[in-house]
């Protein structure tokens, strides 16, 4: 099968500041463990603000330049599966689809997902949210194993939140909604936990042992983008510098603006948020958009509240109830929050459901060779 891969061509939504984003609280937030430098400053904390603006949309889907030219492919991940059988299985049989990806990861979901298993080689903070596509499951466990090869000692990686079950709203995140969004904690010198918190992790993280999981990441799976603060990446930068790492191919993970692959996002200085595309479980969801409506338990629009939602509005708009949305979502009473993706049930076919034109995955962003020995 052809590698180039069909996916959902996102759109610019709204900013990542509504839900917060990754919050300090994060479940597994990793602490800092090795003692830092007093001298060391947040100097450039009031320089940041500027940054700050442009990256909270960081965890919004957005159109991504290395692949708009390339929508023009046709369908390349599911043509095992015609129109024909695609709807058989989808009414007769979905689970036989594997991993389904629905809609964006800041307004999405996940059918069929794929629970990342337990291994000495990573610890699940939360065993309950750590729920994905098959890709994503599949090129994070192979980055963990290649870390673990490389270091036979390193502690386990801390995997903290992937998602839920079924996708959709996982607090306190904007995105990890539709399977292809991991944070992963930190590794720090001897894996201990010295119990308290601090700001300056960059100054107390293992930068070998890091370094050698954002190559095992970019190497081992189709990563879309790496979210991580910038005093993080240059730490990193540095240090890959420091060892020999060619320097065009750093610059084009860190200095390449809109086309880096490691971007700078607030509330990322305590771990690597990675998206990943996941080929399959993408262009699935893009295909059942049409046939939602056959399987009534999954005939769901995703709908973030904007200011003036109600639930009666929402539900005439998208011919639901009332009733209907408040038991899809868990909600006790009419009370609306801006910036929440809401599951709202259909009562028949989407006719206003925009279905997306598709995208190609971009070849992955690999280390050049070495230059042969004499």
């Amino acid at each position: 099968m052809r590698r180039a891969v069909l996916l959902t061509l996102v759109l610019s939504v709204s900013a990542f500041a509504a839900d917060g984003g990754d919050e300090p609280g994060d479940a597994g937030d990793v602490l800092a463990q090795a003692p830092l430098d007093a001298a060391a400053s947040d100097t450039d904390d009031a320089a940041e603000a500027t940054d700050d603006a442009a990256a909270d949309n960081a965890e919004a889907d957005v159109v991504d330049p290395r692949t708009a030219a390339m929508a023009d492919a046709g369908i390349l991940y599911s043509c095992d599966l015609s129109d024909e059988e695609l709807t058989r299985l989808w009414v007769e049989a979905p689970e036989q689809l594997g991993t389904i990806s629905v809609g964006l990861t800041e307004a999405g979901r996940l059918v069929n997902g794929v629970q990342l298993s337990p291994s000495p080689k990573w610890l699940l903070v939360d065993p309950s949210n750590a729920w994905g596509t098959q890709e994503t499951v599949d090129f994070l466990a192979a980055a963990a194993e290649a870390v673990h090869e490389q270091f036979p000692h390193a502690p386990p990686l801390r995997v903290n939140h992937v998602g839920k079950k079924n996708g959709g709203y996982l607090r306190p995140h904007q995105s990890h909604q539709a399977g292809r969004d991991v944070d992963l904690g930190f590794y720090y010198p001897r894996g201990e936990d010295p119990g308290h918190l601090s700001k300056k992790r960059e100054l107390a993280m293992d930068l070998e042992l890091n370094w050698a999981l954002v190559k095992a990441l970019l190497v081992k799976g189709d990563v879309q983008f790496i979210l991580v603060d910038k005093r993080i990446q240059a730490r990193l930068y540095d240090y890959a510098l420091k060892q020999g790492e060619d320097q065009a191919w750093l610059d084009r993970l860190f200095h390449a603006g809109n086309e880096s692959m490691i971007r700078h996002a607030r509330r990322h200085r305590d771990h690597f948020h990675v998206r990943y595309f996941g080929g399959r479980s993408q262009e699935l969801g893009r295909r059942i958009l049409p046939l939602l409506a056959r399987q009534p338990e999954q005939n769901l629009v995703i709908h973030r509240v904007n200011k003036g939602d109600t639930l009666g509005g929402l539900a005439t708009r998208f011919n639901s109830s009332v009733k209907l949305i408040q038991k899809a979502n868990g909600l006790s009473s009419s009370a609306l929050r801006v910036g929440r993706t809401l599951n709202i049930p259909l009562r028949g076919p989407c006719t206003s459901c925009p279905v997306p034109p598709p995208l190609v995955v971009p070849p992955r962003c690999l280390p050049p060779e070495p230059p042969p020995k004499s």
